[in-house]
C-alpha cells in the first residue's frame, strides 16, 4: 500500500514538472485545478501579472448545497468557473491539471467548462 506522503510528493513533483512549460498569459490564462479529498477548487490565473481572474469551488456558498457525487459537484464547479471567466472576458485558457491524472473529477470539471464555453 502506498503511503500518503509519497503519493502527495509525487503529485507535487508532477505539478512542478508541468508548470515549467504551462503558463498563463493575458491572452490565454491558466485554468488551475486543485483536488482535495473532499472538495475541488479551480481558478483562472494570469501568470504574467500574477492575478486570479476567476475562481470557483464546491466549498463556496453558491455551490455548497449541491447534492450528488463529488464528480457531479466538479461538473457544477466547472460550469460556474466558465461563467465567471466569460464574465471577466476570458474565452481561451490553458488547462493545468495540477499533477493529477486527467480522469474522474478533474476531467468532469474540464468537460463542464468546455461545454459552458471555455476553449482549451
Amino acid at each position: 500500500m502506498k503511503s500518503t506522503r509519497t503519493s502527495r510528493a509525487a503529485r507535487i513533483r508532477r505539478h512542478e514538472r508541468v508548470r515549467k512549460t504551462v503558463g498563463g498569459t493575458a491572452e490565454r490564462p491558466r485554468l488551475a485545478v486543485y483536488r482535495s479529498l473532499a472538495h475541488i477548487y479551480a481558478q483562472v490565473i494570469d501568470d504574467a501579472r500574477g492575478h486570479t481572474l476567476a475562481a470557483a469551488s464546491d466549498a463556496e456558498a453558491a455551490l455548497r448545497g449541491a447534492s450528488g457525487s463529488k464528480t457531479e459537484r466538479a461538473k457544477a464547479v466547472g460550469a460556474a468557473l466558465a461563467k465567471k471567466a466569460m464574465a471577466a472576458g476570458v474565452t481561451r485558457v490553458v488547462f493545468d491539471r495540477g499533477g493529477n491524472r486527467y480522469h474522474g473529477r478533474v476531467r468532469a470539471l474540464a468537460d463542464a467548462a468546455r461545454e459552458a464555453g471555455l476553449q482549451f
